[in-house]
């Protein structure tokens, strides 16, 4: 039986074990899912006789950026962001991988990222976000908290040398203005337990086209609920971190799903999250 694993630490209540297991059941697979709590002073001891053991590895946080001294080889989507969180050993020869932004760019309704962006936020996931957009060509407006600002200045440098024909403007919270074709949420306002805090306005959400929001606890935030009472398209984090998932899949052994098998995992995921995660 094929063994697989997520690193981290500390991994705490995760929900990788149920979504990795439907996949395996979906595609036929029988395989062994595991969840290795690796504390970073132990990396170098564990990880390498652990990659000898599995046929694929996802990896989280505080290992995304010391693993890349483990792998053979990174692909352009690792390479682009100097972060791996899933790593595939063929032939020998072990790459790591970004599938974050493929979870991201299949979540978001299609076109959106062309057009006019409005993202809040711009650290960790939101640099990626920022990015994709920008390699989709988007006209983006990055709105932050004050204590943002520099790293927010180095994220449009960083898109301004990448992708030069790119418009980036930066806007404090409370000065977003105009209309937008997407709202992409990168910050925890919202998140469990603090679940009734919405990052912006009413007025801001009613200018959007569409709305996602990277927070999967709780399943539906205020921004997604307020976003849907306007008739907005408005997509929870959940979509994201089922369909990062299913992109490993592809890559560790070449499987395909459907769209009706994706969205059964993600409503299930949802419903386990709602019952199990308070």
């Amino acid at each position: 039986m094929k063994k697989y694993a997520l690193i981290g630490h500390p991994l705490g209540h995760s929900m990788s074990p149920f979504i990795h297991k439907r996949l395996f059941e979906e595609a036929g697979r029988q395989a062994e899912y595991t969840l290795e709590d690796i504390p970073p002073e132990s990396l170098k001891e564990k990880l390498p006789e652990l990659l000898k053991s599995v046929t694929g590895l996802n990896v989280t946080i505080p290992h995304k950026v010391p693993v890349i001294d483990y792998v053979d080889k990174l692909d352009q989507s690792a390479l682009r962001y100097n972060s791996v969180n899933c790593i595939c050993g063929k032939d020998g020869v072990l790459t790591g991988y970004n599938t974050d932004c493929d979870g991201f760019l299949r979540s978001v309704p299609e076109n959106a990222l062309g057009g006019k962006v409005l993202l809040l936020g711009c650290g960790g996931v939101g640099r990626m976000m920022a990015i994709e957009a920008a390699r989709h060509g988007a006209d983006i407006t990055m709105a932050i908290i004050p204590e943002a600002q520099d790293m927010a200045d180095c994220l449009k440098r960083e898109i301004g040398e990448k992708y030069p024909r790119i418009s980036v403007k930066i806007v404090m919270m409370n000065e977003i203005s105009g209309k937008f074709d997407l709202l992409v949420n990168a910050t925890p306002v919202g998140m469990y337990p603090k679940f009734d805090a919405c990052p912006v306005s009413e007025e801001v959400i009613g200018n959007c086209g569409a709305v996602f929001d990277a927070i999967y606890n709780p399943t539906k935030t205020k921004l997604v609920t307020l976003a849907e009472s306007k008739g907005i398209t408005a997509i929870g984090g959940m979509s994201m971190l089922v369909l990062q998932a299913v992109v490993a899949h592809e890559i560790w052994d070449g499987d395909s799903y459907t769209k009706e098998q994706i969205d059964k995992i993600i409503n299930e995921s949802v419903e386990i999250v709602n019952r199990d995660f308070k």
